[in-house]
């Protein structure tokens, strides 16, 4: 087993120092503690070999400056020491050369995918601006040859922690103006703050000019408008405000606006008598017809880690305050709803499963009217005695008990999930190992449907056969979600393990953008080859366990003001 240099101290944090200490003294470390450090400057200046060049450089002949510290620190950025003790990462990863930041030979997956990932950047005048979603040129574009709003996350994140935040700030910055185009689809106009869900770059050879093409939904299969966009947009304007530790992009006029347009969308008064938000199928990860209509766990998920993420990032001004007033009630309102009603373990499936129906007044206790007949037979052998999650899906006279892998990572990295149910759902990781993660992590989905429940909810989708594709596959990229949940919940030997079965095959395999199979052992039946994600999530994955500090750049505190008051379920206690 390889060796790291790192100190570890009395109360159990992590400093640089030159100790050796091997992965297994590491995990005993308490992981909740490596936070105490204070941020570090970004420091742009390590020596590089004569290849390595910055993308700036690539791009300008001319070296990227480092971060000018703000002369000033608006009031609700002080909240970010408040809610969120992590610090910033301060120094660039060592990944882009043969050699960690503590001097031991990386594995060479690393080298394969940084090389990989560089050859998929996009740029527009002579600027890099995302990451196209792959790199497979044996197969019909589609459009693999765009930028993915969802997709370049874990791209913007890889090149956030090895100290290259151009990119990001670019890609920030061209999606905003994008925001703000017409959006029309056969005459209707979609609403003013909604994110695209890709673009692209087109060049015209004549004028020698470039210009940029928007996808809002309109040629999308099953034309469905990105929900998932908006708040993956507030994560990553986040994410590089805490990385970087600059905050004028935040405070930008045109960035306040563009986060207070996608919170006016979101936060909007309607019909609805619940906290969550009422989508179509295929408006998020899961962008094909899968059932996931209503109020699925992955959006509800992102739609309390935006709020969170706006919370501390818009400025208090009147405008700001208005909206901060807003979001801390939906907040409130939010996290009460999802850690009551879409939480299971044991005990609570015992009580579904007991429900009367036709309940009616303050008093029901199956508020939503759900049949325990309907209770799918797998979810009795899958539930084990320790551990839980949040299902997929709470509607009327309707639960949907899969299984659903971002979604309740998500959770964990936000705190909409308490300490009790993150711990809840690492057990259940744990205990139910080979049908979340097999062969190859990470299932997206558990279980896959079939037969005529597949024909009914998916319309009989080819892609979507059972353990394929979204409808029970194994993705790749969940690898860093995966891993920097082990790291918040102090689990960090789950994440080495399943990043050992991804190095063993991804290289190999050229880089699937998923796998088929219970197991996940064969590659995707329509699988790209080079897709982008499944490369930068695990660069972003290695990254995290090298340097648990850069945990901070992609989770958040708990807000101890959204304790629960309640306990549904005596298994929360361990």
């Amino acid at each position: 087993m390889s060796s790291i240099n790192v100190d570890v101290s009395l109360n159990g944090s992590l400093r640089n120092a030159d100790t050796l200490c091997d992965m297994a003294e590491i995990e005993e470390i308490d992981f909740s503690r490596i936070f105490d450090r204070p941020p570090r400057p970004l420091n742009m200046d390590r020596q590089r070999s004569c290849d390595e060049r910055s993308l700036s450089e690539l791009s300008t002949g001319l070296p990227i400056p480092s971060p000018r510290p703000s002369s000033r620190v608006e009031n609700n950025f002080r909240l970010i020491d408040h809610l969120n003790c992590f610090p910033s990462p301060g120094r660039r990863s060592g990944f882009n050369t043969p050699l960690s930041q503590f001097g031991v030979e990386t594995h060479p997956t690393v080298a394969d995918a940084w090389e990989a990932l560089r050859r998929s950047l996009v740029y527009f005048r002579g600027e890099p601006v995302g990451t196209i979603a792959a790199l497979d040129n044996s197969e019909e574009q589609v459009n693999y040859d765009q930028v993915f709003v969802r997709d370049f996350v874990p791209s913007a994140l890889a090149f956030l922690m090895n100290g290259e935040p151009e990119i990001v700030k670019n890609f920030i910055l061209k999606t905003l103006r994008l925001q703000s185009w017409e959006k029309k689809i056969d005459r209707f106009q979609l609403g003013e703050g909604v994110m695209p869900a890709s673009f692209k770059v087109l060049h015209d050879p004549v004028t020698n000019n470039e210009t940029l093409m928007a996808d809002f939904g309109e040629s999308a299969i099953g034309r469905v408008a990105p929900v998932d966009s908006g708040f993956w947009w507030i994560f990553l304007l986040r994410a590089y405000t805490k990385s970087t530790g600059d905050i004028s992009l935040a405070e930008k006029p045109e960035c306040q606006k563009g986060m207070r347009l996608i919170l006016s969308l979101c936060l909007s008064e309607g019909f609805d008598t619940f906290p969550t938000l009422l989508c179509a199928d295929g408006c998020c990860m899961v962008d094909r017809r899968m059932g996931v209509y209503g109020y699925p766990i992955e959006i509800q998920a992102l739609f309390f880690m935006a709020l969170r993420c706006a919370l501390l990032l818009l400025k208090q001004d009147e405008e700001g305050n208005e909206f901060v007033e807003r979001i801390t009630k939906r907040l409130h309102a939010l996290s009460f709803h999802m850690r009551s009603y879409y939480w299971i373990d044991l005990k609570q499936l015992n009580d579904i499963y007991r429900y009367k129906t036709e309940e009616y007044s303050h008093t029901a206790v199956n508020k939503f009217n759900v049949i325990p007949d309907s209770l799918p037979e797998w979810i009795f052998d899958f539930m084990p005695v320790r551990g839980g999650y949040f299902i997929g899906n709470v509607s009327p006279a309707r639960m949907d008990f899969r299984w659903f892998c971002l979604g309740n990572c998500i959770a964990i990295l936000s705190s909409l999930a308490t300490p009790e149910q993150s711990t809840a759902i690492m057990d259940l990781i744990e205990s139910r190992w080979e049908e979340l993660v097999g062969e190859m992590p990470l299932k997206v989905i558990y279980p896959a449907i079939e037969s005529h429940e597949w024909r009914i909810v998916t319309g009989c989708d080819p892609k979507n056969t059972r353990w394929s594709y979204h409808n029970g596959g194994s993705w790749p990229v969940l690898l860093w979600l995966l891993t920097a949940a082990c790291i918040k919940t102090g689990r960090p030997q789950i994440a080495r393990r399943a990043i050992e079965l991804a190095e063993a095959r991804l290289i190999k395999d050229n880089w699937p953008e998923y796998y088929d199979g219970k197991l996940g052992r064969f590659i995707g039946k329509q699988a790209r080859k080079f897709q982008t994600w499944s490369i930068a999530g695990y660069l972003v994955a290695k990254m995290m366990l090298e340097d648990p500090s850069h945990l901070g750049t992609v989770a958040l505190e708990e807000d101890k003001q959204m304790k629960p008051t309640i306990r549904r379920s005596s298994s929360w206690t361990f």
